[in-house]
């Protein structure tokens, strides 16, 4: 069995670098691409890029090759731009025809199977996501509405910052403080819950808690790397155990979500949240208010950019 093993693998190998090859000359063919580097068998320009100093890479690289350049991530043909003026064109003039997303393990899993904002393809359904956050989740009508919560929990960080240090000046690590100030910002606008901090209502304590640790798994596999979604003779083996943790973490998350859901739906929570809104917005129009959206939506909330800047927005508000 085992020359038969290594004949097939070796046979295997020769497949996909014959197809890799013929894919890149027939783009290179094809279109007129901007320069490129030379190249290696399945791993393309892998190996040029050196971690953790990305940036300086892509930098030297574009000194020789200028400001628009493409690479090769193993199968994955990648355009580098380096100039701020052809950033903008490309976030204005050619923004939709660079508005879809490669299709990643993360996003598989994570984000219900590309059907999210931040890992569908640009169509109907993604207009439609952006059309439901634009107006219904993040408006400016929306955020006015959760100013208090704003205040409170920015209230809540300052009071505790002079607590700690009126008896003389104090070293305190701000970082967690905001991170935790966001969430719990999001949270109560999202579910009307505190998640973080010492002052946790007693009730929501396991809950709080099981919310900490899907963040914080969801967080560590969303910056994790899956070199089979570059090079397609690895996904044959999941060597590091990355499938099977974003299969378990996708199975808790929407368990925890739809957990979410259902209080709201039995009247638990009649406050003023964007999960009662949606929820209300779902009896009248149910195929674009779906749970599979509305999970969706929170999803791509929670872990997002909007994370950095409410920091700010509260601040600011206040």
């Amino acid at each position: 069995m085992a020359p038969f093993l290594y004949y097939s693998l070796l046979a295997l190998v020769f497949i996909l670098t014959f197809k890799f090859v013929l894919q890149r000359r027939r783009r290179r063919g094809s279109k007129n691409l901007p320069p490129c580097p030379p190249t290696l068998p399945l791993i393309g320009n892998l190996h040029m890029l050196k971690s953790p100093l990305l940036h300086r890479s892509l930098h030297s690289l574009s000194q020789k090759y200028g400001h628009i350049f493409s690479l090769w991530f193993g199968s994955r043909f990648v355009v580098v731009i380096s100039s701020p003026t052809m950033v903008q064109e490309c976030f204005t003039k050619y923004d939709t025809v660079l508005a879809n997303r490669p299709q990643f393990l993360t996003g598989k899993y994570l984000f219900y199977n590309y059907t999210s904002m931040g890992s569908s393809s640009y169509g109907d359904h993604w207009r439609n996501l952006r059309r439901i956050i634009t107006i219904d989740v993040l408006s400016t009508q929306r955020l006015n509405s959760f100013f208090h919560i704003r205040r409170e929990e920015t209230m809540r960080v300052i009071q505790k910052l002079v607590h700690e240090s009126c008896k003389g000046f104090t070293q305190v690590k701000l970082r967690p403080r905001l991170t935790e100030m966001t969430f719990n910002n999001m949270m109560r606008m999202i579910s009307g819950k505190r998640y973080y901090g010492d002052d946790v209502e007693a009730a929501d304590a396991e809950e709080a808690k099981q919310f900490r640790d899907i963040i914080s798994e969801m967080m560590m596999l969303l910056g994790a790397s899956n070199k089979g979604d570059f090079v397609p003779l690895l996904r044959l083996f999941d060597f590091d155990g990355l499938e099977q943790r974003l299969k378990a973490i996708s199975t808790r998350a929407d368990a925890f979500l739809q957990g979410l859901l259902q209080e709201h739906r039995s009247g638990k929570h009649k406050a003023n949240t964007m999960i009662e809104h949606l929820l209300s917005l779902q009896k009248s129009q149910p195929e674009y208010y779906s749970d599979h959206i509305i999970k969706g939506l929170i999803q791509v909330i929670t872990p997002s950019k909007f994370t950095s800047s409410l920091s700010l927005l509260s601040l600011v508000n206040l």
